[in-house]
């Protein structure tokens, strides 16, 4: 299989449409399965997603450099080795050889009070909370509850956040990556939460995808053939 087989879903309306459904798997060897990989860098290890526009990541751990990158497939996991890819306002991608797991963008601005599915992954396996988008008015974004995996756990940073089409889990997609906690504190009482870098700042993997995959010749590999 080559990288120029992807099919890239068209980007509708001021980008307010939602994506085309998950690209159906490679035929043959494996199944996809999930699509929150594990970013190591030269600094640590970091969460990211693999999407229909390539792999998303913030770049906590480190801004440049090799990085590897571990998807789980049906059959186990697979690590692919890259170079840290620049997106724009914090968000960093790398381009693979192979085809990772993958799920849609979707480009809806979250609100207060929509649901969401946090997804992480730590060495026991992922870890999923559906919880509802929180408000502050001293804050200017996305906000979601403190979550227990979170807390204390850098290595989490980079956990997807999806909407649920309909409720259904296998058509999940995404709207943000968890980037860490905030804590506030008016004197009386003290808030925390958990933030998220959403749309606003995701949708810059779109164009940056596109003019990759123009200028990148297609790539064979006989082990995803």
């Amino acid at each position: 299989m080559t990288a120029s087989s992807r099919r890239t879903p068209l980007l509708l309306a001021a980008l307010g449409i939602l994506p085309a459904a998950v690209v159906a798997g490679c035929t043959g060897v494996r199944t996809l399965a999930d699509p929150t990989v594990i970013v190591q860098t030269s600094g640590g290890s970091e969460l990211g997603a693999s999407t229909d526009y390539g792999v998303v990541f913030l770049g906590r751990t480190a801004q440049s450099g090799r990085v590897h990158i571990t998807a789980w497939f049906g059959d186990g996991p697979q690590t692919e080795s890259s170079v840290i890819d620049p997106v724009g306002s914090g968000v960093f991608t790398a381009e693979t050889e192979i085809r990772l797991p993958e799920v849609p963008m979707n480009f809806h601005e979250l609100r207060p009070g929509d649901s969401v599915l946090v997804v992480g992954r730590k060495p026991d396996g992922l870890w999923q909370r559906t919880v509802s988008v929180r408000s502050d008015p001293r804050v200017d974004g996305i906000l979601l509850p403190v979550m227990g995996p979170i807390q204390n756990s850098p290595d989490q940073v980079g956990a997807g956040v999806f909407v649920l089409p309909n409720g259904d889990d296998k058509k999940k997609e995404l709207v943000g990556l968890v980037s860490g906690t905030l804590e506030l504190s008016d004197g009386a009482a003290t808030k925390r939460y958990t933030t998220v870098v959403g749309v606003k700042d995701l949708w810059r993997l779109v164009a940056h995808r596109r003019e990759l995959v123009r200028r990148r010749p297609p790539v064979d590999r006989e082990d995803v053939n």
